[in-house]
């Protein structure tokens, strides 16, 4: 992506990311912590192309570790949160990736067609 399209596609940003809270409602009132992950995961997918919902979901993923004391992922997400914004801003990030510490920070991953569609009217 170049510059020019990474600045046209912070202006057609819809109004939905643009709030102060960017995370599904399910991944805050889920009580299962793989349905949390599952929905931070994928709310990740879909926050790649803008700067702050991308730092944000890295920040609700590092809040969740803490929670479950699993110092990898926290970690990993504190790695995340420096460099999401960044590579937003650039558009230097691997479609598809899930945000986890579990995958490389560059690994492209297949993007679900629901969330493919979703970001194609984006």
């Amino acid at each position: 992506m170049t510059a020019a399209q990474t600045v046209a596609a912070h202006r057609r940003r819809p109004a939905r990311s643009r709030t102060s809270d960017d995370r599904p409602p399910d991944a805050r009132t889920a009580t299962e912590p793989q349905a949390r992950w599952r929905h931070l995961e994928r709310a990740h997918i879909i926050s790649q192309p803008w700067s702050w919902p991308h730092t944000a979901n890295h920040i609700a993923m590092f809040a969740l570790a803490v929670g479950q004391r699993d110092r990898r992922e926290a970690f990993g997400q504190v790695v995340r949160i420096i460099v999401a914004a960044p590579g937003s801003a650039l558009g230097r990030y691997p479609e598809g990736n899930t945000g986890r510490a579990r995958v490389s920070l560059t690994q492209p991953m297949p993007v679900p067609a629901d969330l493919a569609a979703l970001l194609r009217a984006a």
